[in-house]
C-alpha cells in the first residue's frame, strides 16, 4: 500500500454491483480513499464494509443536481478528487432501430451518456480548482464502442459516444493536468453477462446463438487500477480487455 495511493481519492459510480463493485473493492484494498456511489445504499454499504477509507454516497447520477451534490460532499469530506471511474450504465432493451421505443432510448442515453458527461463535468471542475491541480477520469466504454451486437442500438450508440466524450475530456483537461482514458470490456463474468455463457447463449449476427467465454471480473478491476495508478506524466488512453476466444476479432 503506497503513500501515493493512501492520499488519493477515487469516486466510483455504479459501485453496488458488477464491475463497479469489483473496482471499488480493488481500489479500497490498494489503499485509495474510495467514494462508492449508486442508487442502492444498502448494497453500497455491503461493499464498503465499514472500512475507514470508504465513503458511501447514494446518488442518482441521471439527476444533475445530485451529481453536483455528490462531488461537493466528496470535497467536504476528503478535500479533493483524484480519480473518477465513470461506470454507471445499463444495457438497455434488446431492440433494433425499427423497434425501440422513444422512452427506452431516452433512458439508455440518460444513464450511459448524459450521466457520464455530467459526472465528468463535476469531476473536472473539482480537479481544476484543487491543489495540487489535476486528476484522472476513466470512462467505462464497451467493446460495443468498436463492434456492436445485434439488437443493441441504444447501448452501442451510447458507447460509441463515450469514445467521443473520452477524447474531448482528455483534450479539455490537458491544460489542467487532467487525463481521461477509456476501458472497453468484453464478456467479463457479471450478472449482466452470465447469460452469454449459459443456455442458448448470445445472439450472433447470423441469427444463431452461441455460448461465449467469459473471464473473471477481478481482471477488469486490476486493469482499472493500472490505469488509475499511472503517474501524472502518463495516461492509458484506451484499453481493451476481453475474454480470450470471444467472437470479437474476426468472424465466428
Amino acid at each position: 500500500m503506497s503513500t501515493q495511493q493512501e492520499s488519493r481519492v477515487a469516486v466510483v459510480t455504479g459501485a453496488s454491483s458488477g464491475i463497479g463493485r469489483a473496482v471499488a473493492t480493488e481500489m479500497l484494498a490498494a489503499g485509495y480513499r474510495v467514494v462508492l456511489s449508486g442508487r442502492r445504499e444498502e448494497a453500497l454499504h455491503a461493499v464498503a464494509q465499514n472500512r475507514a477509507n470508504a465513503l458511501v454516497i447514494s446518488t442518482d447520477v441521471t439527476d444533475a443536481v445530485q451529481v453536483d451534490q455528490l462531488f461537493e460532499s466528496v470535497v467536504d469530506h476528503w478535500g479533493r478528487v483524484d480519480v473518477l471511474f465513470n461506470n454507471a450504465g445499463i444495457p438497455g432493451p434488446a431492440a433494433n432501430i425499427a423497434d425501440i421505443e422513444r422512452d427506452e432510448w431516452d433512458a439508455v442515453v440518460a444513464l450511459n451518456l448524459t450521466a457520464s458527461a455530467m459526472c465528468a463535468r463535476a469531476a473536472m471542475n473539482v480537479m481544476k480548482q484543487q491543489k495540487p491541480q489535476g486528476g484522472r477520469i476513466i470512462n467505462n466504454g464497451s467493446i460495443a464502442a468498436h463492434t456492436p451486437r445485434p439488437n443493441s442500438v441504444a447501448y452501442t450508440a451510447t458507447k460509441h459516444a463515450i469514445t467521443g466524450l473520452t477524447k474531448s475530456v482528455d483534450l479539455d483537461g490537458r491544460a489542467y493536468g487532467i487525463s481521461c482514458g477509456q476501458i472497453d470490456i468484453g464478456n467479463t463474468a457479471t450478472e449482466l453477462v452470465d447469460r452469454f455463457s449459459e443456455g442458448p447463449g448470445a445472439l450472433q449476427p447470423d441469427g444463431s446463438r452461441r455460448q461465449e467465454p467469459t473471464f473473471p471480473v477481478e481482471e477488469v478491476s486490476r486493469a482499472v487500477l493500472l490505469m488509475a495508478d499511472m503517474p501524472p506524466s502518463a495516461n492509458v488512453f484506451s484499453l481493451v480487455i476481453t475474454a480470450a476466444g470471444m467472437p470479437f476479432v474476426g468472424r465466428g
